[in-house]
């Protein structure tokens, strides 16, 4: 059976050194680290996401401030609280929570964010950085990826990897970091022909996509480090029986459960190692985030 890479073990132990290095940041320079959100709108999943950020941050000893504001906030409106927190001392992080309502346009909000206060790593100049490997902001969910490989002692050098999903916020980056440590890159997308014959050549398979059971036993090598980073509800009326019997407890007590795009209980048997949905890259991103608005209150005590 393969070795479960926990999300949740990893994520513990950055938080706990994070938490280490706030302290000692608030007594030798007396800065203490301030993470500012913008949430516009009232999308249920983002509600969630921005709780978990709040938390985190409590966790670690950030400051933490949430702006909430209406669906029916102007683009102007939110710019005008981009400036306000940006021009505040005491916020090194700014984010603004995916996705906006329909009349706002992301790219104006995103590109408005100052690259050094992107914390979410989504600036055109924190992805050129990337591209040129230069010190900047990595997304939070990609760089969490990474760090999770190299604390399982994983090697990435010199490997075949296999990036399934072309997403700007996931699938791109995480393609990046996997070149900028000497991997062998394929990126897969939609019209990707034949998706088996790239998936089976890889050593490490990153998958993030949105669609469940889309990677099956027979497209993964064997003893393959599986890193799965899609987030899938399935209610009770979608799971098949083996799905009900597996996740019972969960459908008893909420009617649904969380899967990846990795059909976890066939690719479990032949992977070397793989992360659990949930449990596995998702805690991941928001200790990443932390770590982000940490380097950021660090450049601004002059902390390199």
């Amino acid at each position: 059976m393969a070795k479960l890479i926990s999300g949740v073990k990893i994520s513990a132990e950055i938080k706990n050194e994070i938490k280490e290095e706030v302290k000692e940041l608030i007594r030798v320079k007396g800065v203490r680290p301030g993470l500012g959100v913008i949430l516009v709108g009232e999308d249920p999943a983002s509600k969630v996401y921005v709780a978990n950020k709040q938390k985190g941050c409590e966790e670690v000893g950030f400051l933490s401030e949430t702006a909430r504001m209406p669906a029916d906030s102007t683009e102007e409106q939110v710019l005008n609280q981009i400036r306000l927190y940006q021009e505040r001392d005491d916020i090194h992080g700014l984010l603004v929570q995916l996705p906006l309502p329909q009349h706002i346009n992301k790219n104006k909000i995103l590109y408005a964010i100052s690259p050094d206060k992107d914390v979410d790593g989504f600036h055109p100049v924190n992805i050129g950085r990337l591209v040129a490997q230069q010190e900047g902001f990595i997304p939070a969910t990609p760089a969490g990826v990474i760090e999770m490989l190299k604390r399982e002692k994983i090697e990435i050098k010199g490997k075949n990897a296999t990036m399934v999903g072309h997403s700007e916020i996931v699938g791109k980056p995480c393609a990046l970091l996997l070149l900028n440590e000497w991997a062998t890159v394929t990126i897969c997308h939609i019209e990707t022909k034949d998706l088996k014959s790239h998936t089976r050549d890889a050593d490490i398979l990153v998958v993030a996509v949105g669609k469940p059971k889309l990677i099956s036993a027979d497209m993964v090598k064997d003893e393959a480090v599986v890193i799965d980073i899609g987030i899938n509800r399935i209610t009770k009326d979608m799971a098949d029986e083996k799905l009900l019997e597996w996740r019972k407890e969960d459908f008893e007590k909420k009617g649904s459960t969380l899967v990846g795009d990795v059909d976890f209980q066939e690719v479990e048997s032949r992977a070397s190692a793989i992360t659990p949905v949930p449990g596995g890259v998702g805690p991941m991103t928001i200790a990443m985030l932390l770590k982000n608005t940490l380097q950021s209150a660090k450049r601004y005590a002059g902390i390199r």
